[in-house]
């Protein structure tokens, strides 16, 4: 099939394809020199944005860790049948994990080697061959107790020097992100508008405060809500995998840009439906037969705007489907076709 003209793809458009690129150039500009004035600003502030980007992350590892510290006192036996019991019954562990956000690590010793070590009378024992004999039966459990915060398992390491001015950055971005998503979002739809007719550029004025609220709502809502949900399935993986984590910040961060992006950007589904429907690209009747295909599209644009782990995938893949279905609902709650539309039904029809 031949490639249609310029001529012919902007035969109904109130610009030329020069002038689409002209404004392209010009939009892009714009959004680019507020997205560079937010990321200014974003760096007075990264100090408590990395803070704060860090406590979902910190508060997972404390959970992990808690839950595993109780599982770890139930779980302990004596080595013989008659030996010591933990020095704490299990419901003295759970109150001091649960509601003092305490932590231990379980070690055992020699009460007697211990008391003689601190009197200063410690003496090897022979063993019955002549030799220095362990006597494992003698072993007495201990539990070392400190705060969670102070646990080294759940602080977030930095494995260069470098490492922290990158993250420092990388929050800056991320403040200028979201700063400057009304801004980078005026100038889309200033640039859409600009080859539309008169009659569809209300649309866009329309759109445009509903588009940046979506966006904002998806980002929080990832933010807020689904990196709990995400970071407990992953360390539960690496605890089903006999792992211990030891996350660093580059990478969390990195996390937190994908996500919070992608869940804003899927969130304008039911806008851009309803804009295509506005403008005679699609009809409800379309969007209906379509849906099959619209829940495969779906489902691979969440793995590919999401990391790499079913849960992500889900939580925007599952909202996305239930918007899909909300953006014929708005098709068809707008009712009458767009005057393009019907003017092209009529001309087919008077062909």
């Amino acid at each position: 099939m031949p490639r249609p003209s310029d001529d012919d793809l902007f035969q109904t458009s109130t610009m030329t394809f020069g002038e689409h690129l002209e404004e392209l150039r010009t939009c892009l500009i714009r959004a680019a020199a507020g997205l560079a004035v937010t990321v200014l600003l974003g760096f007075f502030v990264a100090r408590p944005v990395v803070h704060l980007i860090e406590e979902p992350l910190r508060h997972a590892l404390g959970d992990y860790y808690s839950k595993r510290a109780i599982e770890t006192a139930a779980d302990w036996k004596a080595r013989t049948p008659d030996g010591p019991p933990l020095p704490y019954s299990q419901d003295e562990i759970r109150d001091a994990v649960e509601r003092h956000s305490m932590t231990f690590e379980l070690r055992e010793v020699h009460p007697d080697r211990l008391a003689a070590v601190i009197g200063g009378t410690a003496a090897a024992q022979p063993g019955p061959s002549g030799t220095t004999a362990f006597d494992t039966h003698a072993l007495v459990p201990v539990l070392l107790w400190q705060p969670l915060s102070r646990d080294p398992r759940v602080s977030i390491t930095t494995l260069s020097a470098q490492e922290a001015f990158a993250i420092y950055v990388k929050a800056a971005m991320l403040v200028g992100v979201v700063l400057a998503s009304p801004w980078i979002f005026y100038q889309l739809w200033t640039f859409v508008a600009a080859g539309l007719y008169v009659h569809e550029r209300k649309w866009v004025w329309t759109f445009l405060p509903i588009s940046i609220g979506l966006f904002l709502a998806g980002v929080f809502i990832a933010f807020f809500f689904v990196f709990d949900f995400v970071l407990d399935y992953l360390l539960q993986f690496n605890a089903w995998l006999g792992l211990d984590p030891d996350p660093r910040i580059s990478e969390w961060l990195g996390f937190v840009l994908i996500m919070p992006i992608g869940f804003g950007l899927g969130f304008q589904l039911p806008l851009v439906m309803l804009f295509l429907e506005r403008i005679g690209v699609f009809d409800v009747a379309a969007y209906t037969s379509q849906w099959r295909t619209a829940v495969l599209v779906i489902v691979i644009a969440s793995a590919i705007l999401t990391p790499a782990d079913p849960y992500s995938l889900l939580f925007l893949a599952i909202p996305l489907c239930v918007l899909y279905f909300g953006g014929v609902a708005l098709c068809r709650w707008f009712g009458d076709p767009p005057p393009r539309r019907v003017a092209a039904q009529a001309t087919k029809a008077s062909q």
